[in-house]
C-alpha cells in the first residue's frame, strides 16, 4: 500500500508549465504510471494546502537507449495538469 507521498514524484519545470502557471493555474507533476486521477488530486490537496478542480493525465513510453551494440529503454512515465481552484497557487521557487 502507499503512503500519502508516494504518487506525486516532483514538478515538472519547462516553458509550458510556465505558461500553463501563468494563464489558467495550472501546475504539471511528474507522478507514478500506475496512480490514478483520484490519488493524485488527494496528495497534492494535501502536500500543498490546495483545491484541486481538474487533473489530466498523459502516459509516456520510454524512449528507446543505445549502448554500444546493447539496446534498452528508459522506464515509462505518467504526467499530470492539475488544474487548481482561482486564488490558490503553488510557487516552486519562492519568487514574487
Amino acid at each position: 500500500m502507499r503512503g500519502v507521498r508516494d504518487t506525486v514524484l516532483a514538478p515538472l519545470i519547462s516553458e509550458k508549465g510556465a505558461m500553463l502557471a501563468e494563464s489558467s493555474n495550472q501546475v504539471i507533476f511528474k507522478v507514478r504510471p500506475d496512480a490514478n486521477k483520484i490519488e493524485i488530486r488527494k496528495e497534492v490537496e494535501t502536500l500543498f494546502k490546495v483545491t484541486v478542480l481538474d487533473v489530466r493525465t498523459a502516459r509516456y513510453l520510454g524512449k528507446m537507449r543505445r549502448v554500444g551494440r546493447n539496446t534498452g529503454r528508459l522506464p515509462l512515465w505518467k504526467k499530470a495538469i492539475v488544474t487548481l481552484k482561482e486564488g490558490d497557487r503553488i510557487d516552486f521557487f519562492g519568487v514574487g
